[in-house]
């Protein structure tokens, strides 16, 4: 069978703020194609007329490359930068063009068409549960701190490595969670039991696993030659741990071939916890 030939085409995700939208939405969709070869340029704070004209020239460039026109995602709200950048050789992809006009149609009123207004600090109440959020994630991270555990929405369990620590960070950042991580040890599993400190936590516990060649991967990374990545051991730890999770019949979900995004959105719709709205 004759393999597609991998192409590659230049993509732009541009924004008058942090750019984290557009390069969300539109990483979203390139994902569904598998054998296309992207180059991703970020481009945020694209505020000004000549920041505009010199994004037209690195599209004019890119096209006269590779003989294609670039593609460009694009949350701009300024009508002056957004014609500018309209004239180049690319395929444009205006989400607020998209969507704007079929919702002012609908709800029977103008947008504000205010920049930032997507992550901007609205309610600095609500921002400052975010932060705090944020703060109560790196406190209680590798179970270095227990005992504010009563406050925590979840506490996510699982061998070094598996993903604890940046889901509890995203778990913040993204959705006001608090999150905590207690990481279960050899020793932990020699006893064949969930350490003391967390049995009054039992209702709050989720489990991480992964797959053992996956985590021989990451740990060898980290410790090279160790008897901490090495295959037996990885294979150990997360067979034990995986009889752990089942014999306390604890919800878990596997984070071997998901995103961070993924295991946190996860945990959200497997637990039930409701995040807090910015």
């Amino acid at each position: 069978m004759t393999r597609l030939q991998t192409v590659a085409r230049t993509v732009f995700f541009i924004s008058d703020r942090t750019g984290i939208t557009s390069e969300t939405l539109g990483h979203s969709l390139l994902t569904q194609f598998e054998n296309i070869e992207f180059n991703l340029v970020r481009l945020p704070y694209l505020d000004t007329p000549e920041k505009a004209r010199k994004l037209v020239r690195l599209i004019e460039d890119a096209h006269a490359h590779e003989g294609q026109r670039p593609i460009v995602f694009s949350t701009l709200l300024d009508d002056e930068i957004r014609v500018i950048v309209s004239r180049s050789q690319a395929l444009m992809l205006d989400f607020f063009d998209t969507f704007i006009g079929p919702l002012e149609q609908e709800l029977g009123v103008e947008s504000t068409h205010k920049v930032g207004r997507s992550h901007g600090v609205g309610d600095f109440a609500i921002y400052n549960a975010r932060i705090e959020a944020v703060n109560y994630a790196l406190a209680h991270d590798d179970g270095v701190s227990t005992q504010h555990y009563g406050a925590a929405d979840i506490i996510l369990l699982g061998v070094s490595r598996s993903g604890k620590t940046p889901t509890c960070l995203y778990l913040a950042l993204q959705f006001g969670v608090r999150a905590a991580n207690y990481p279960l040890t050899e020793e932990d599993l020699d006893r064949d039991a969930l350490p003391s400190v967390l049995i009054p936590y039992k209702k709050k516990l989720f489990g991480l696993l992964i797959d053992a060649r996956r985590l021989q991967q990451i740990r060898e990374q980290r410790r090279p030659n160790s008897r901490y990545a090495s295959p037996q051991q990885c294979r150990d730890e997360v067979r034990r741990i995986q009889q752990m999770f089942r014999s306390e019949r604890m919800p878990f979900i596997d984070t071997t071939n998901r995103s961070i995004e993924e295991i946190a959105t996860t945990v959200m719709a497997e637990t039930g916890i409701q995040r807090q709205h910015f």
